[in-house]
């Protein structure tokens, strides 16, 4: 299970991060402010994606 989630995973926080970025360009948020942003999303995205594989493992 963990060899097709974890690939998906980097592909998902790859894809958020590319998303996050034209956020950041569109909303014109300052470049001071941009790596705060980064962090919270990529926290965030990390915690749904352990307790969701979390729950696929269990269930």
């Amino acid at each position: 299970m963990a060899l097709y989630f974890i690939p998906l995973a980097v592909i998902i926080l790859f894809y958020i991060n590319k998303l996050t970025n034209t956020l950041c360009l569109q909303r014109e948020i300052p470049e001071e402010k941009q790596p705060i942003v980064f962090r919270t999303i990529n926290v965030l995205i990390t915690i749904l994606l352990i307790t969701s594989y979390i729950e696929v493992l269990f269930t």
